[in-house]
């Protein structure tokens, strides 16, 4: 039962005594059937609606081919059902569910109880669901979907963070730290939660804290970052960081923002140039091209189409008039520029 309880009892607003009284049923009458058979066996101040709506959220029935939005929506209205009938005088007697076997138990509670239909909740409502009642994720992670993304914007992550604290001891041993107290860095997560203040100069700051894939870090917003980060700045909202990093002894390692803004997955700039057939004295002028263009502010990548075959050659820096410049070079028909 220990198990159960370590489980369950993790669960927000689920204490030991609900836990207790859900696995001593079950293990006398066995496996609960269905959704409202679980109401009708479990009665008591232990298992409350706020208990039940608690377990509904963190998954607890989705092995009961119910959506969580029908459960939602249905479990008041079965549990007051089930209320009413106990004032009746119903409770303690012979019920028609005692009367017959466990398909006949099934079929009178589908007559009993209605459940209202619902499609279910986006994956990413489902994934802050379980972050409210057992304070991790579990059936994924919602930047999931943007770890590429992510990987492609930012320069560090928590997990990185986190280590900075050994890298530091590194320091003692003679070795060149990664990271370095004041280095700017690009971080992005979801905001967890967000502490704001007043400093001794009566300006609004904040201690905002953003989780990655990988763990939560700190964000100190001093009153210019906070004032233009505007709507950014909420609860539950994927945002990009952009600030120092403030390394401390016996401190955990924190980023002091300078720019917060939402989130939003960038389109990549790519030019293709077909080659197929051009001459070889005219690839070797493409070569140097590419090369000429390329420096520290590329924002496009370039690839060349041979014969249906695309090959990457990197990124360049390219503007409307080099473009222009690319399609005199090789005509105007082999030069195509998109976004994905």
């Amino acid at each position: 039962m220990a198990k159960y309880v370590l489980v369950f009892g993790s669960i927000k607003n689920v204490g030991v005594a609900a836990v207790d009284s859900i696995v001593e049923e079950r293990t006398k009458h066995g496996p609960f059937e269905d959704f409202p058979s679980f109401c009708e066996r479990i009665q008591g101040e232990a298992v409350n609606k706020k208990c039940i709506e608690s377990l509904i959220k963190a998954g607890a029935f989705d092995e009961m081919q119910e959506t969580r939005a029908t459960l939602m929506a249905s479990f008041e209205t079965i549990l007051d059902s089930i209320q009413s009938s106990n004032k009746k005088g119903l409770e303690g007697q012979v019920s028609m569910f005692d009367l017959g076997g466990e398909q006949e138990k099934k079929k009178l509670s589908e007559m009993k109880y209605t459940l209202i239909k619902q499609e279910e909740y986006s994956k990413k409502e489902l994934l802050f669901m379980e972050k409210e009642m057992l304070g991790l994720y579990i059936s994924g992670h919602p930047l999931e979907n943007l770890r590429q993304e992510i990987e492609k914007q930012t320069t560090i992550n928590s997990l990185q963070i986190h280590q900075i604290t050994e890298q530091m001891e590194n320091i003692e041993e003679g070795k060149l730290p990664e990271y370095r107290d004041g280095q700017n860095v690009t971080y992005a997560g979801i905001i967890t939660s967000i502490k704001k203040k007043y400093t001794k100069n009566n300006k609004i700051m904040a201690f905002v804290t953003v989780e990655d894939l990988y763990g939560q870090v700190e964000i100190i917003v001093f009153e210019n970052a906070y004032l233009a980060a505007g709507d950014s700045l909420i609860n539950d909202n994927t945002v990009l960081v952009k600030g120092r990093l403030s390394i401390r002894e016996d401190e955990e390692t924190k980023i002091v923002a300078n720019q917060i803004t939402s989130f939003s997955a960038k389109k990549q700039t790519i030019v293709s140039i077909d080659i197929t057939d051009l001459p070889e004295s005219e690839k070797e002028k493409l070569r140097g091209a590419i090369h000429y263009f390329n420096g520290e502010r590329n924002n496009m990548q370039v690839q060349v189409i041979e014969k249906g075959q695309i090959k990457p050659c990197g990124t360049f820096f390219a503007t409307p008039e080099i473009i222009e410049q690319f399609k005199e070079l090789v005509g105007e028909n082999r030069v195509m520029v998109e976004e994905k």
